[in-house]
């Protein structure tokens, strides 16, 4: 299943200028691949046309609530919160106009709180990576 565009808002509860996911593909019921290219308006845009660190931490926890939305029933997407970022390691800031392509993978879960790990990518190159703990509402 791939997702753009309007259709990715059934997955996820954000909404412009906070959405972070431009396309979404579920690869298996524990992992997902999303894409999203940087835009000059990109809400997490730094003044030298960089995303902030901020925003790939945000991107990844997007990424992560579109793999819990493809697995939800009912009419809303999930609503989850970051609970602890660990290992978190940015490598290099993605520039206005490149496409970070970046896979999440859910791990252990317990109730409402479900371990995962991303990774995001421009081209061949590792841009970011960190495992999170998502709780999920």
């Amino acid at each position: 299943m791939r997702l753009r565009g309007d259709d990715i808002k059934r997955l996820i509860p954000q909404r412009d200028p906070f959405m972070m996911v431009d396309e979404f593909e579920q690869r298996d019921d524990q992992t997902g691949v999303t894409l999203l290219t940087v835009r000059h308006d990109n809400y997490f845009r730094l003044p030298d046309d960089t995303m902030a660190e901020t925003g790939l931490i945000e991107h990844i926890a997007q990424s992560c609530s579109a793999l819990a939305g493809s697995k939800a029933t009912g009419d809303k997407p999930p609503v989850g919160m970051i609970a602890e970022v660990k290992h978190f390691g940015c490598h290099r800031r993605p520039a206005v106009g490149e496409q970070i392509d970046t896979t999440v993978t859910f791990g252990f879960s317990f109730g409402q709180m479900t371990m995962a790990h991303g990774e995001s990518r421009v081209g061949a190159d590792v841009i970011a990576e960190m495992d999170l703990k998502i709780f999920m509402q």
